[in-house]
């Protein structure tokens, strides 16, 4: 829990994360640059006009991270294929989303599979109210608790350790 926090609290929040698609199959990706609870976030992927040819499905692998600190496993989202190379997706974060996560996967006629990025995730869209271990922000205040600068979630376990702790202490005696 401690360790999540500090990746939590070491991050600057409210700045999105975006990877290059330059040298890749993707000619383009249009996606919302903010992310909200409860509400239909949606990518649409162009690719290059050779990588048209020889995709057969992209996945969209996405993280969703809440306020709590902590980031959820990544999900596997199959984007369906429209029209001259545009294929398009969505999903819904839930209640407290700091941000979304995302890489995308192209997959060819032999099943090859092609990350961008080839490692982690290369896209980062905060949400309209998010709290990124420190400090709260957004546009949208509607989430945001009293919590005297403590991450949510992690103060009470934290707090039952130290007083288990000294109590176990204290019988030594």
């Amino acid at each position: 829990m401690i360790l999540a926090f500090n990746v939590t609290a070491s991050e600057q929040g409210g700045f999105n994360e975006e990877t290059p698609v330059e040298g890749t199959d993707i000619a383009s990706i249009d996606y919302h640059h903010q992310a909200s609870a409860g509400e239909l976030f949606g990518i649409n992927v162009e690719l290059t006009e050779n990588a048209q040819n020889n995709t057969t499905n992209i996945n969209w692998v996405t993280q969703i991270c809440i306020n709590s600190g902590i980031c959820y496993p990544p999900e596997t989202n199959p984007l369906e294929y429209r029209e001259n190379g545009m294929w398009n997706g969505s999903i819904t974060p839930g209640d407290h989303v700091t941000y979304v996560n995302w890489r995308i996967d192209l997959i060819d006629s032999n099943e090859n599979v092609t990350k961008v990025p080839e490692n982690g995730f290369g896209w980062k869209v905060w949400s309209d109210c998010w709290y990124d271990g420190s400090d709260w922000g957004g546009n949208d205040s509607s989430c945001q608790e009293d919590n005297d600068d403590n991450v949510p979630g992690f103060i009470t376990p934290l707090t039952l350790a130290a007083i288990g702790t000294a109590g176990l202490m204290a019988r030594r005696d």
